[in-house]
């Protein structure tokens, strides 16, 4: 007898800025993804999920629709598609880092403009122009919103008084002359489903596993496990040493005058306690890297 075909949970990965970052977000949550140039379907170690490479910018309008039954966007691009989609997760990575992005209200440097109010009758170039318009509404200004199909930064002052971009770090601004002025949306990405498929079962259980392990692997970000062993007389100055970053988890060990310690810390701040460690009496002393860590 043949087997029943198997269920499939459609997953839309975003190509483009956020594609490498999404790909290493997911095999630190136990999912392997390889893409390939000549395919939108990338393949994955899990044969009841389905990938599909959608740009960030239509994919909530697919999850919306019922075309994908989950997806990975920016909070911006549902607001800008007035999306109707259920936000499961807020899962804060970027293209370049594990933080949130800024669309900016910016001009060029020696532009009079101090605030949105300074912009009445004028012309800003965004590929976000929903929520600029909105933006505009809120503060009261009436102004030209063009979208701009692409290297938004260079169009002021020529073919616009103002843009309305995305950043990071201010770094792309910063190097064609370009002030920021406010900032419009704060964004990170999300994990938005279709909600029908929430109420079928076996897609919801699916779901729950897949966000599970992606705020696992986010809430690992940045931190690694570290174990050492100390003799009980000199715990006291050991825990004095990392107390004040985690609670560590303390275990007896066959020989009863000493005792092993684990805990987690942040990767940056090893360097700075091990000297401190090893001075206070620690040995054995094993830092490991930390994939997920449930909350």
């Amino acid at each position: 007898m043949a087997n029943p075909e198997i269920r499939k949970l459609r997953l839309g990965i975003p190509k483009g800025s956020l594609q490498d970052a999404t790909v290493q977000l997911m095999a630190r949550a136990g999912y392997n993804l390889q893409l390939s140039s000549r395919s939108y379907f990338p393949a994955i170690d899990d044969p009841e999920i389905e990938c599909m490479l959608i740009r960030a910018q239509e994919m909530a309008r697919y999850v919306q629709d019922g075309i994908l039954d989950l997806g990975l966007t920016g909070r911006d691009w549902v607001l800008e598609n007035d999306a109707r989609v259920e936000t499961l997760a807020d899962l804060v990575y970027a293209k370049q880092s594990f933080s949130k992005v800024r669309w900016v209200l910016a001009v060029p440097e020696a532009s009079p403009v101090r605030s949105v109010r300074d912009l009445e009758g004028k012309v800003i170039a965004t590929e976000l122009v929903g929520v600029t318009k909105r933006y505009l509404e809120r503060n009261h200004v009436k102004a030209t919103v063009e979208f701009s199909w692409g290297a938004t930064e260079v169009k002021p002052p020529v073919l616009a008084d103002a843009i309305v971009e995305v950043t990071e770090t201010g770094s792309s601004l910063r190097a064609n002359q370009l002030r920021i002025v406010e900032t419009v949306l704060e964004s990170n990405t999300q994990l938005i489903a279709w909600p029908p498929a929430l109420k079928d079962s076996w897609k919801a259980e699916k779901i729950a596993t897949l966000k599970l392990l992606l705020e696992a692997a986010i809430a690992a970000y940045g931190l690694v496990g570290l174990m050492l062993n100390v003799q009980r007389g000199r715990l006291d100055a050991v825990l004095g040493v990392l107390t004040a970053l985690r609670q560590p988890t303390i275990a007896s060990l066959s020989d009863p005058d000493w005792v092993a310690v684990n805990t987690v810390i942040e990767e940056r701040k090893v360097r700075e306690i091990l000297p401190r460690l090893k001075a206070a009496g620690a040995q054995g002393i094993v830092e490991y890297p930390l994939n997920k860590m449930v909350l």
